[in-house]
């Protein structure tokens, strides 16, 4: 029987790192495991997912910082950074987002530093907008193993919190099991890489800022989960009650 492209990539027991290693298509990876049934061969699989993830989010991560670069550089040369502001939605308060923008990647400043330039939430509804948005947080991610959202702040010092709230939304774009707690920097890279490629949200926040920090600060994370609440709404995938 003649053989077809599909048969190299079908798990054998026989199925090697390098064999796995030599494809960098996820989609393929994530078929082999749905049909893979021996466990050496999944943990082979799901090594291979997991660094072929790490090579795309290290490339996303160059891309992102020459972008960056290119945008510090026309902004200097007009003046001032391009604007970034967004159509208001009707349950949350405008917040400005190049304030938010000191703790991108660009910006290596201290954690006390980064922390002062972060916005404060001065809207009259802050209060009320701020626990609505806890809140909402706390429903998608609930049915999450190791997320527990009760503030802004150090529920989110690890990342996976950030990494639960993407993958609600983005099922497809990672496997949620094989993240790592305790890689703080890999789990906000790669929350924030999917949000930025998937939903258009900014890099608001850097992870080694992050990782910095003894707890990240909370009007940043607040600013960030607010902009990405924002472009939930605008690709349709969030539903706002519109005002009577």
């Amino acid at each position: 029987m003649e053989r077809t492209p599909q048969d190299d990539h079908r798990p054998t027991a026989s199925v090697t790192s390098e064999q796995l290693a030599a494809i960098d298509d996820e989609d393929v990876l994530n078929k082999m495991l749905d049909n893979a049934v021996e466990f050496e061969e999944r943990r082979l699989i799901r090594a291979a997912l997991r660094d072929l993830l790490k090579k795309k989010r290290d490339k996303r991560e160059q891309e992102r910082g020459s972008r960056q670069q290119d945008l510090r550089q026309q902004g200097l040369s007009k003046g001032g950074a391009p604007g970034t502001a967004r159509a208001p939605i009707n349950q949350l308060p405008t917040t400005n987002s190049r304030s938010a923008s000191s703790m991108t990647t660009g910006g290596k400043a201290s954690p006390a530093q980064a922390a002062q330039k972060c916005p404060p939430s001065a809207a009259p509804n802050a209060k009320n907008v701020k626990q609505m948005l806890l809140d909402w947080c706390k429903a998608k991610t609930e049915p999450y193993e190791g997320v527990d959202i009760h503030n802004f702040s150090s529920s989110w010092k690890d990342g996976i919190a950030f990494c639960a709230l993407v993958h609600r939304f983005f099922p497809d774009a990672f496997e949620y099991s094989t993240l790592n707690p305790h890689k703080h920097r890999d789990n906000f890279q790669l929350a924030f890489g999917t949000a930025e490629r998937l939903a258009g949200c900014p890099p608001l926040l850097d992870p080694d800022d992050l990782v910095r920090m003894p707890e990240p600060d909370w009007k940043c994370v607040y600013t960030y989960i607010q902009e990405f609440y924002r472009c939930l709404v605008e690709k349709g995938l969030v539903k706002t009650k519109k005002r009577a």
